[in-house]
């Protein structure tokens, strides 16, 4: 057996170590150093982009389905109300991704810091517009908002606040667009651009009683190019409703 002579730390040196972590522990007691969040009392502050559940603003929506046809799991349905289309969630596919927050062209859905969410069953996940545009019932504990702060050694800073979990977001700046005859020699007379049309802003007149004209009111037109994605002879492009409109208020073509 091997022993191992230990130096005893010299008086002075004992009673420094000592001091020092009496201090800290005084330190500690007053003013912890913790980096815990005491959730739900505290809240951490999220940044504007965070992505949290989605809310809807019925009034900038325009039907225009970009939200269903880009979402990566399907988790987006469109539900007729009042001869328009607003989508609603299935949060048991939804994996947050916002890829509906930034196709959306009218900024009608937006994103929220709202996560902390639990559910009933698994029928209460799926929400239709009327629950995706109100905002959720919530009961909120916490009155003190916390960040991290990273510059040097990491630190907490607790504000006495409540944060707003509602994020407004701007209309991104887009070029407006208007659905055009740009070959009304393919047109084939279909109408499933007029029965596809959420703002009903195309019709067909017929003319001559042998030739159906096809008619875009394009003060009704948004924009939502659900008419040129369902055309089945690629008859309608978009163009800039700048430049339409100085032609007229409707696009005539036979």
């Amino acid at each position: 057996m091997v022993r191992i002579k230990v130096e005893k730390p010299k008086v002075h040196k004992s009673v420094a170590l000592h001091i020092k972590a009496i201090t800290t522990a005084f330190k500690e007691a007053i003013s912890p150093g913790t980096i815990t969040i005491h959730y739900p009392r505290e809240r951490r502050k999220l940044p504007d982009n965070f992505r949290g559940l989605l809310q809807l603003d019925k009034e900038k929506c325009i039907n225009c389905f970009r939200c269903a046809h880009i979402c990566p799991a399907n988790a987006i349905q469109m539900y007729q109300r009042e001869n328009k289309y607003y989508p609603g969630v299935d949060y048991t596919k939804c994996i947050l991704c916002h890829f509906c927050v930034d196709s959306c062209p009218t900024a009608a859905l937006k994103p929220s810091k709202i996560h902390d969410v639990a559910f009933a069953s698994l029928d209460t996940m799926v929400l239709p517009p009327e629950e995706l545009a109100g905002e959720p019932e919530m009961w909120r504990e916490d009155t003190v908002t916390v960040e991290y702060d990273f510059d040097g050694d990491l630190k907490m800073i607790k504000r006495k606040e409540v944060e707003n979990l509602i994020v407004e977001v701007e209309k991104p700046k887009r070029p407006e667009f208007v659905a055009g005859a740009a070959f009304p020699e393919n047109c084939i007379a279909c109408r499933i651009c007029v029965n596809s049309c959420p703002q009903n802003a195309i019709t067909f007149k017929l003319q001559d009683l042998q030739t159906m004209v096809l008619e875009i009111d394009f003060e009704k037109c948004t924009g939502c190019m659900v008419c040129i994605r369902n055309c089945p002879t690629q008859t309608l492009l978009p163009f800039r409703r700048e430049e339409v409109l100085k032609g007229g208020e409707s696009d005539e073509q036979g």
